[in-house]
């Protein structure tokens, strides 16, 4: 049986639920991103609304940039709880459709859908109807393409965003991979692809047709993929490798009241999203950018896992008190947990000293978030706008 994989990528995740959300904003140009304050903004686009595109504005380009060239777009600062929520919904619906699902991000994903089209009318009723769902459930757009490789559906699903559907047939897929450039082949950086130009080699059938011995290293494996060789299974990783924030300063700062501030919101931040996913760590990471783009990472892992803020606070605190940055102003500082697992799951038999105080005392500050929002209460010290 012939497979059929369903690559699914939403168009303009980030900013499609904000113009779902206000209406206002429904065919401006959206930017989700840093405030750029007129163009002297820190930071990066997290995504953009496709009538930004259209004045050169893309994902991760500095906010400086995308107001040089859209000054008049809207900048809506991002609001990673709305999109992960809305995440969630649109990974039940791919569950309506198949068991098989593969989460790639928060706004991509790949379903085998082999032995369940029949179920819906067939493989390309089946896309149609997990774009339909979608819409229906979210009021969002997505882009699907259908293919026998995970590869040739992830290229199909960005043919013809926004909301696109394109099927490659398992006889047409050499075909379809031909002529396309070799930039398309997933997992191929930019560095082999000017090694390939160098040899003459710019599209996948230029490719498929080269000898393994003209290409060296992973050649064998270059050329099977442009040939549409491509065994790789979609597999449920329900695994999150971890959970983080970070925040970049409107300026370079030697402010240790900001930057301990800033760090106090950040634990906060973090401890808050494991709680809702209900998890915890043991591993903490410190992260911190400093001015000229110098970046370092310190990391301490715990003798018991935790999702206190007080916790991953202290640890931070002492990480950022033992690093050495001299005189040195810090543009970025960032707050991870890692090595996750359930939140219910003993790892000794005494609890810690100060647990339940520390769960009741989470519990309650829950309860108002949960009423009047993530702001409406924060921790002494700590910044409210993280």
């Amino acid at each position: 049986m012939e497979r059929r994989i369903v690559h699914v990528d939403m168009d303009a995740f980030f900013a499609a639920i904000e113009q779902r959300d206000n209406p206002a904003l429904r065919g401006k140009p959206v930017i989700i991103g840093a405030d750029p304050k007129g163009g002297r903004g820190r930071g990066v686009v997290s995504t953009c609304s496709y009538e930004a595109r259209k004045f050169g504005v893309r994902s991760a380009m500095p906010i400086s940039e995308a107001w040089r060239r859209c000054p008049q777009g809207v900048y809506v600062h991002p609001d990673f709880h709305k999109y992960e929520k809305a995440s969630g919904q649109i990974r039940e619906i791919f569950f309506e459709f198949t068991p098989d699902v593969e989460q790639v991000s928060i706004d991509e994903a790949f379903l085998d859908i082999t032995h369940s089209a029949h179920l819906f009318g067939g493989p390309l009723e089946t896309c149609r109807r997990i774009k339909a769902r979608v819409k229906e459930v979210t009021g969002l757009t997505c882009s699907v393409g259908l293919a026998p490789t995970k590869m040739a559906a992830k290229i199909a699903s960005d043919l013809k965003k926004p909301d696109g559907l394109v099927e490659v047939r398992p006889e047409g897929l050499k075909a379809f991979l031909a002529p396309l450039d070799i930039s398309k082949l997933w997992g191929l950086g930019p560095k082999t692809a000017e090694a390939l130009r160098a040899r003459g080699i710019n599209t996948v059938g230029e490719l498929a047709a080269a000898g393994p011995g003209e290409l060296g290293g992973h050649g064998a494996d270059l050329i099977a993929l442009a040939q549409g060789v491509d065994p790789r299974e979609v597999r449920e990783d329900s695994e999150t490798k971890s959970v983080g924030n970070e925040v970049t300063f409107e300026k370079d700062t030697a402010d240790e009241r900001e930057i301990k501030g800033s760090l106090l919101a950040l634990a906060d931040k973090v401890s808050s999203r494991l709680r809702e996913a209900g998890l915890k760590g043991r591993t903490v990471t410190l992260k911190l950018r400093l001015e000229g783009f110098e970046t370092y990472t310190r990391a301490r892992t715990l003798t018991l896992s935790t999702n206190y803020t007080d916790v991953i606070a202290r640890e931070i605190m002492e990480l950022y008190s033992a690093f050495q940055k001299g005189r040195k102003k810090v543009r970025l500082l960032g707050v991870k947990v890692s090595g996750l697992m359930p939140a219910g799951e003993k790892e000794s038999l005494f609890e810690e000293e100060g647990d339940a105080r520390r769960e009741k005392a989470h519990k309650a500050i829950e309860k108002i978030r949960e009423k009047f929002g993530h702001s409406a209460i924060y921790r002494a010290g700590g910044k409210k706008d993280i």
